[in-house]
């Protein structure tokens, strides 16, 4: 690791807030990078990473937007810029929106970064090595009309983008992460979002970076009394797509939706966590998971409901549905409940399988090829997460997964 020590090194040696880096890398040096031997990393395939490949960058590089990044800046009424995890550009402000730069090293949570993650090796990279935390926030009382775009490019070898969203009291906002780049690249970013009481956030991340990527995400969700979460998580690209998605729901009345979904193609290996943490009464969650693999691909989901003693008439659902498209591809399903309150209600559901034969018949003796009937019924898979996007969006992510789709071999079994 000394490559990427030693560029880590002179990296927190040039920022003002050295010190906190320096306990945050100490920390993660104590720690180490996870091995199969525990059980949240089972599944990853950390014998291909290679840390002292990767070094830090001191400075941005920039590079030209893709044609998919240039059709979402044309959709967006604020766009801001992140580059190898700087913020380089928070675009034309609106009223009742500021964009700011804070390198407090602070969470959302009301502790450091290194308290909050303290147990998380890849997120103490990100506190020691993000070159700061891009903090959106939204006045109380504020209606945000057009989708805020945060634009993540990635051309160094590591980026580690940080991002904060705050919503005051009865705002409400839509949000786009969008993450491309990343060609050999270890790209981790962690973001945070804070909702006061009635506010509501529409919230789409969208990862297409290359398929040589390693890609580590981790967002959570802090929701007061009555505020709405509405989260779509999109993977597409990267070797390794892992995204941790966490929703702690503080406040009586506070609802979160999540949805996610991928599309594997390759060797890809595309794993996601979740965690809907009920703490006060009369909380809500839904959480849909669903993704499709090909090739020798494989997906990972692991979910967790966790509702605390206290918090009474919680309703929680969380279903995953993993569909296989070649005999070779794999998906694991791990739905799990931790209940410590009775007057609650809770389901999870999972399933793993290849394309409805019955259906595709159906389809074929209506004229249709069965190669056009396969990606009939595998955009039909997914429309079901696209229809929740806003309309701004959802008309060209769904044109940008049929794309990839076409793309994609599937094999009957």
């Amino acid at each position: 690791m000394n490559a990427f020590a030693d560029s880590a090194s002179t990296f927190i040696d040039n920022r003002p807030d050295a010190a906190a880096r320096r306990r945050a890398w100490l920390l993660f040096e104590e720690t180490g990078l996870p091995t199969t031997s525990d059980e949240v990393w089972r599944y990853a395939p950390l014998g291909d990473l290679v840390i002292d490949r990767f070094s830090v960058p001191d400075a941005p590089t920039t590079q030209p937007d893709s044609e998919f990044a240039t059709k979402l800046r044309q959709r967006a009424g604020v766009v801001v810029r992140v580059v190898d995890g700087f913020c380089v550009s928070t675009g034309e402000m609106v009223e009742g929106l500021t964009v700011e730069i804070d390198e407090t090293g602070d969470s959302l949570s009301g502790e450091t970064l290194l308290q909050r993650y303290e147990s998380d090796s890849f997120a103490l990279l990100n506190a020691a090595l993000a070159p700061g935390t891009t903090v959106l926030r939204v006045a109380a009382g504020v209606n945000l009309a057009q989708p805020i775009v945060v634009l993540n490019e990635s051309s160094a070898a590591a980026s580690f983008p940080r991002t904060q969203i705050v919503l005051g009291r009865g705002a409400s906002a839509t949000v786009v992460e969008y993450f491309e780049g990343g060609a050999d690249a270890l790209v981790v970013p962690v973001s945070e979002y804070r909702l006061e009481d009635n506010a509501s956030l529409g919230l789409i991340t969208y990862q297409r970076l290359d398929a040589s990527a390693w890609h580590v995400a981790r967002t959570t969700g802090f929701l007061a009394r009555d505020a709405r979460l509405h989260q779509a998580v999109v993977g597409l690209g990267a070797h390794y797509d892992r995204a941790r998605n966490d929703a702690e729901l503080l406040g009586a009345g506070a609802s979160n939706e999540l949805r996610t979904t991928f599309l594997g193609s390759g060797n890809q290996v595309h794993d996601f966590r979740t965690r809907q943490y009920h703490v006060a009464p009369r909380t809500t969650s839904t959480l849909l998971s669903k993704g499709a693999v090909a090739d020798e691909s494989r997906s990972v989901y692991t979910g967790l409901i966790e509702i605390e003693k206290g918090a009474k008439r919680t309703d929680a659902r969380q279903t995953n549905h993993n569909l296989l498209l070649s005999p070779q591809a794999h998906a694991d399903s791990v739905p799990n409940l931790d209940i410590r309150e009775n007057d609650v209600v809770c389901a999870h559901a999972s399933s793993v399988g290849p394309l409805d034969e019955l259906q595709r018949w159906y389809l074929e003796s209506r004229g249709v090829s069965r190669e056009d009937a396969q990606r009939l019924l595998i955009q039909g898979f997914f429309y079901e997460m696209l229809s929740a996007l806003p309309p701004e969006l959802a008309e060209l992510v769904e044109s940008d997964v049929a794309s990839v789709l076409a793309s994609v071999d599937v094999v009957s079994t």
